[in-house]
């Protein structure tokens, strides 16, 4: 599934009940439950999928992570575009359907 950019931003994601995570110092552990790999994820990337997780948009959990690290708000939504598309094509996000 490819999903637009823009689309994407106004777009609500969350671990889905097959996924859990741990966090350590230097990593995040995610295990796919339903296909048993595990990804490691280093402590940005961590981050990141927690603030996803917890906001009501991608863009607004880019604000988030952009103040925090003190990057510009473009940059850090074009990566995180880029990161969401890979959780989701690894089935470790999904997008919240809040319309029903």
């Amino acid at each position: 599934m490819t999903i637009d950019t823009a689309t994407l931003l106004n777009a609500r994601l969350r671990l889905p009940e097959h996924v859990v995570h741990r966090t350590f110092v230097v990593e995040t552990v995610v295990l796919n439950l339903e296909t048993g790999k595990y990804h490691g994820l280093n402590a940005t990337a961590g981050r990141m999928l927690d603030v996803l997780n917890e906001a009501p948009s991608v863009r607004d959990a880019a604000t988030t992570i952009a103040q925090e690290y003190g990057e510009e708000q473009a940059t850090v939504e074009a990566d995180l575009a880029v990161f969401c598309r890979d959780l989701l094509d690894r089935k470790l996000m999904e997008i919240v359907d809040d319309t029903g």
